[in-house]
């Protein structure tokens, strides 16, 4: 895949893919990296993942906590809040419209 177009359509999407990921179970940001590698997403940086956390948890979406690791640092773990839950339930609904018509276009010139 082209890594600009790749870059680009994350953009777009990286908020309620993490959104999804903490609706799932609380995480910390390393382990968040890791789920969006193994889902397909390839590899975010922190540089990128972290400002979005941090603009979550600024608008409510998520809440965070410190935590004492087992033998290590310290982590940060991440959880979604209501307002997130809610944020998450109508842009899936919105992604589903917008990539089943997405599809219906590209479907055709797939099928040439």
């Amino acid at each position: 895949m082209d890594s600009e177009r790749r870059s680009q359509w994350l953009r777009g999407v990286l908020d309620l893919c993490v959104l999804g990921l903490l609706a799932r179970r609380e995480s910390y940001g390393y382990e968040l990296t890791q789920s969006l590698r193994a889902a397909g997403l390839g590899e975010i940086q922190g540089g990128t993942l972290y400002p979005v956390l941090l603009r979550l948890q600024r608008t409510g979406q998520v809440s965070a906590d410190w935590r004492e690791g087992g033998g290590g640092p310290a982590r940060k773990y991440y959880l979604i809040t209501p307002a997130g839950e809610s944020t998450l339930r109508q842009a899936a609904a919105d992604w589903t419209g917008f990539t089943g018509g997405v599809g219906a276009i590209l479907g055709e010139v797939a099928t040439r």
